[in-house]
């Protein structure tokens, strides 16, 4: 249960924050009508014990590349309703879960309804306490027996992802506010862009105890399948899953979550453009012809010369996360999606910062809604400002110490404790304050 005193706390700590940033929030304008402000989480990332997943036997293999066990995450499984109460407490109408395919599914063709009555309870939270509910319906984990039997490599992935889709929206869709096929759709893309696509002996261990251990050559996952093979295999899984879900409620607004980085040109003959082209790839026309929003989810700008990257500027603050702090990035990605999908309705679904200085936190968050601000001056359709995340969770095989949360939970009693950003964020959303 989420009281005024529970925040307590944390508004009276917003009394510590840098006069600067206090000072700009009266340069602040109304935002549009229906604008969401919220935040957003995972499933595997917080909910805790998604043992049917092929997420969880990488974690806990040995060796492997994960840092922590995700184990009982954040157990937002079952304390869904303490984070929708939160959430709304805060002064959020928005609240982007996900809903996990290993629990929907455990095994191939078996449909639990006992979880899709989970997520009915958890969608109907969010509809009780006034929050526009957008559901991810694969956030990189993946059921442990489609990925048993291939994952992303086989031909018949795409009708397995959208039989799933449909049963999830034949089901849940009139609660549904909004819907995303994949979270960050190019994913892949982006891992090769920051040269991250080639495996450490840590990495190719742990793959093959996984190939031991679920007794399958085929195994993979979506991060670690080859991208040559999946990717037409994801774009046609994200067609068929659009379809079949405007064929059970075709006024469901179903949109593409993209990894939107900002890719800046440095000096003459920069290979930026190159650079952005590859990034992005096939996934644009996916957006323009299998998307009626687009989601942006910006973390960093990355520079390019003539010659490559350039890397970081030596003076540059950088994030616990390990790039660079710039909130900046956040309006550049919405102007490129602007230009580049003729003008479709966008959603800022994710932007945020790892840090334990929760004052950096306010600025970066201070910083980026200008930008947003900035683009809704030139005439972009923004329609919503999601921080990630609500809860400091699981950031995959970072574990447990990067913090990129409103909220600080205690992994022992799970306590939710809001930080000073949170009531700062809260009081934005509350007054409608771009």
């Amino acid at each position: 249960m989420i009281t005024r005193r529970t925040l307590a706390g944390a508004v009276g700590a917003s009394a510590l924050l840098p006069a600067v940033v206090q000072a700009r929030a009266p340069a602040a304008r109304k935002a549009p009508p229906g604008f969401l402000w919220g935040t957003a989480i995972s499933a595997h990332q917080s909910e805790g014990n998604n043992v049917n997943s092929d997420v969880w036997l990488l974690e806990n293999l040995k060796p492997t590349t994960y840092k922590d066990r995700s184990g009982d995450a954040c157990d937002s499984y079952h304390r869904f309703g303490e984070d929708v109460s939160l959430n709304a407490a805060l002064g959020f109408n928005c609240y982007r879960f996900g809903i996990e395919w290993a629990r929907i599914e455990p095994s191939e063709g078996q449909f639990s309804n006992a979880e899709l009555d989970h997520y009915e309870a958890v969608l109907k939270a969010c509809r009780a306490h006034g929050q526009t509910p957008i559901v991810t319906l694969n956030h990189f984990s993946a059921p442990l027996w489609f990925s048993v039997r291939g994952g992303w490599e086989r031909d018949d992935a795409p009708e397995l992802f959208a039989r799933y889709c449909r049963r999830v929206v034949e089901r849940l869709g009139p609660l549904i506010g909004k819907v995303t096929t994949f979270n960050e759709a190019n994913i892949q893309r982006l891992v090769k862009v920051l040269g991250l696509d080639k495996p450490s002996e840590t990495h190719r261990q742990m793959m093959a105890a996984a190939r031991k251990a679920t007794g399958s050559e085929r195994f993979t996952t979506l991060v670690t399948s080859n991208p040559a093979i999946s990717e037409p295999i994801l774009l046609e899984a994200h067609r068929r899953a659009y379809a079949a879900i405007k064929a059970v409620a075709p006024s469901l607004p179903v949109g593409l979550s993209l990894t939107t980085q900002q890719i800046e040109a440095v000096g003459e003959n920069s290979i930026a453009p190159k650079i952005e082209a590859e990034f992005y790839g096939p996934w644009i026309e996916a957006g323009r012809g299998h998307a009626d929003f687009i989601g942006v989810q910006t973390y960093m700008r990355l520079r390019y010369d003539a010659k490559g990257w350039v890397g970081w500027p030596k003076d540059a603050e950088m994030t616990a996360a390990g790039y660079e702090f710039r909130p900046q990035a956040l309006a550049e990605t919405i102007r490129w999606a602007h230009r580049t999908f003729a003008g479709k309705p966008i959603y800022v679904t994710e932007s945020g910062i790892a840090t334990d200085d929760d004052s950096r936190r306010i600025a970066f968050i201070d910083q980026a809604l200008q930008g947003v601000r900035q683009c809704l001056d030139e005439g972009i359709a923004v329609h919503s400002y999601l921080y990630w995340s609500l809860l400091d969770n699981f950031e995959w095989s970072s574990g447990y110490d990067k913090h990129f949360g409103l909220v600080a939970v205690d992994l022992k009693t799970f306590k939710r404790t809001p930080k000073p950003s949170a009531v700062w964020l809260g009081k934005r959303a509350k007054a409608d304050l771009i």
